[in-house]
């Protein structure tokens, strides 16, 4: 991860999470003077999210630490943990309090709304400094989007740094959250029934729920151990197919071992008539030849193999399937 995109999450997550901490304190106040559901629990939404910042900016920093003896792949993976975490807190603080306090307001005893001016001014406030912090993430996911060539949907599905995305989405939900309370509590005033500000509350449980199980849907593919952008894939193979020592490329595999680090091991079959002191010469001049034309790739094995062992066939076959027959078709 360069210097520059890793100061713009960085700069992303401390922004959202000095906006949610001062917004989680206004709701919370506005909550306990207006009596209302949907806005305690938007209070309790803010406070998940500040929370979240933490998880992500703990996770920032821990995984930049260098490779070390008991950890010599690094510690790119804690990023993917500490945002893993970030997803739970999500659900755990924040949705599951604004659906008890929803379904607490429909079925339990009505409460009289008072000053629901406060509630409409706090509710203004936050949805100007959200926006705040929801133009940031979105200026880092589109200029990143634009670095790797990739349209906002694909980079969100392949992007192998949870901390913009998070951001993205967390505060996408909470401008949604801010209208949804507002309604609640505009609702509540017009019909004097509790019963919308309960639902709006529900809604926003129900949102929150969505957003944490994306979120830790993504975190926890990159936990097990994804594979690279496929582009990324067919690059690294063109080039070992290309190298004049190497006759054909039996199996190659790629994981992301943390933001922008990417570790390779591929079985090749090397010419039958080079000599083991070539062999290795032509590993070490390869593995080079990647870890500077890719950026990403920061590990790379090497593995001589012969194409025709039938074992190793079948386990190739068995992970890539026809794309493997397509390997063969072009070598």
């Amino acid at each position: 991860m360069s210097e520059e995109s890793g100061g713009e999450s960085t700069l992303t997550v401390v922004l959202a999470g000095g906006v949610n901490l001062a917004i989680a304190v206004l709701k919370l106040i506005a909550g306990i003077i207006t009596g209302s559901g949907a806005m305690l629990s938007e209070a309790a939404h803010s406070m998940a999210d500040t929370i979240t910042e933490v998880l992500l900016l703990t996770a920032l920093k821990r995984s930049d630490r260098p490779a070390d003896r008991v950890h010599p792949f690094g510690y790119g993976k804690e990023r993917y943990f500490w945002s893993l975490l970030a997803a739970v807190s999500i659900f755990a603080s924040g949705a599951m309090f604004a659906l008890y306090e929803g379904f607490s307001t429909v079925f339990g005893e009505a409460t009289e709304q008072t000053d629901p001016i406060v509630g409409y001014i706090v509710l203004a406030i936050a949805f100007v400094l959200e926006s705040v912090s929801w133009v940031q993430a979105v200026r880092q996911v589109r200029r990143d989007a634009a670095e790797a060539d990739q349209k906002i949907s694909v980079y969100l599905r392949m992007i192998d740094d949870p901390a913009p995305k998070t951001v993205l989405f967390e505060d996408s939900a909470a401008l949604i959250g801010l209208l949804l309370a507002f309604a609640g509590i505009g609702l509540h005033q017009l019909t004097g029934s509790h019963v919308w500000d309960g639902a709006a509350s529900i809604a926003i449980g129900v949102l929150l729920a969505l957003v944490a199980y994306v979120l830790g849907r993504t975190n926890r593919g990159l936990l097990i151990g994804r594979q690279a952008d496929p582009r990324l894939v067919r690059r690294v193979r063109d080039h070992l197919v290309g190298a004049p020592e190497i006759e054909a490329v039996v199996d190659l595999q790629t994981m992301l071992m943390g933001t922008d680090q990417v570790l390779v091991c591929a079985r090749v079959d090397f010419d039958d008539s080079l000599g083991a002191a070539d062999v290795e010469r032509a590993c070490v001049r390869v593995a080079t030849e990647l870890t500077r034309t890719f950026g990403d790739i920061t590990e790379v094995f090497i593995e001589p193999v012969p194409r025709t062992d039938p074992e190793l066939r079948a386990t190739v076959l068995a992970r890539y399937g026809d794309i493997a027959e397509r390997w063969d078709k072009r070598q």
